[in-house]
């Protein structure tokens, strides 16, 4: 039996990438000249300053929200609490937004959000939901989920400066090792696994079971899959395999495949090539610059112009889903 996302948790935030992690203070609340509490704030890689405010929504709910500090302009939703939700999840949601160098994505706000009631949803529906939730936790919890470098994952309630403790993912160092263990984002998981599933459906299906136990808080962990679900930076395994078995098959060189995407390159006597250092960081096989590791990440529109340009095959058939 599979977990089925309600809309809620699949649509309300999408991406938008911040590379430069943000100063910002975690003890200074404010209120600016537009009534909406000030949470955090930080400068962008441009040196725009941004802020991070929340106001009120429709039926008590709160958004939190990302926008441009001196013209009030590109709007950007992080989160939509419910009314529900303890007020200090607010100032929570944006410690984490800020302080997730790698996964601050979020899409325009839209005058929908502001009309919108977030996770109201048929009795029934829930009902079925937390029954497929338990099942699949119970079978989660009997199969370690563990990455390629042995380490361990496990989504467990942590403790909190608020009075609850909250669900968050956690990384356990290797077996053998010792070391406590780390709060890691959905996203960081999902990384380290190079794969969506099992994270996605045990992350939902723990979303779906605790959205109305006042004793646990998931406001981050649901942040979290929002933009996992929401963003258009993807992981690149499947492009990779492909590009990879491709070659081999059908004798196609990196560079070829480079060129067929309108990367190329001149040398000194002006002979054309493949940028195949540019193919080997969208694929995970080199690091970025500055980077010790390779990401498992690409956005969307690049696995695109690999797939369909490069190899000749539609984007669907390397993308992870």
């Amino acid at each position: 039996m599979t977990v089925t996302a309600s809309p809620a948790l699949a649509t309300r935030v999408a991406p938008r990438r911040e590379k430069r992690a943000p100063a910002f203070s975690t003890h200074s609340t404010s209120t600016n000249t537009n009534g909406r509490e000030v949470l955090g704030q930080y400068v962008d890689r441009s040196g725009r300053p941004h802020e991070i405010v929340a106001r009120q929504g429709a039926g008590g709910s709160v958004l939190v929200i990302d926008r441009d500090s001196v013209t009030l302009g590109d709007r950007r939703l992080i989160a939509h609490l419910a009314s529900d939700e303890p007020a200090e999840n607010a100032r929570l949601i944006c410690e984490q937004y800020l302080a997730d160098t790698g996964g601050r994505w979020c899409r325009s706000v839209t005058t929908e959000d502001l009309d919108l009631v977030p996770y109201v949803a048929d009795e029934d529906v829930y009902v079925e939901e937390t029954s497929v939730a338990a099942n699949l936790e119970a079978g989660a919890q009997s199969t370690p989920i563990v990455d390629r470098h042995s380490r361990r994952f496990s989504l467990e309630l942590v403790p909190t400066r608020m009075s609850i403790p909250e669900m968050r993912w956690q990384q356990y160092p290797p077996e053998g090792q010792v070391g406590p263990a780390r709060v890691i984002s959905v996203r960081d998981v999902i990384a380290a696994l190079e794969s969506y599933e099992p994270i996605r459906a045990i992350t939902q299906s723990v979303l779906a079971r605790y959205k109305r136990d006042p004793k646990v808080s998931v406001s981050v962990l649901r942040g979290e899959m929002d933009r996992v679900c929401a963003s258009r930076i993807v992981l690149n395994r499947g492009l990779r395999e492909a590009v990879l078995a491709t070659a081999e098959a059908r004798g196609l060189s990196m560079s070829e495949i480079a060129m067929r995407c309108g990367r190329v390159k001149y040398d000194s006597r002006g002979n054309v090539s493949g940028e195949t250092s540019w193919l080997s960081r969208r694929l995970g096989l080199a690091p970025e610059g500055g980077e010790a590791h390779p990401t498992p990440w690409v956005h969307s529109d690049v696995l695109a112009l690999i797939a369909r340009r490069g190899l000749g095959i539609s984007p669907r058939e390397v993308e992870l889903g």
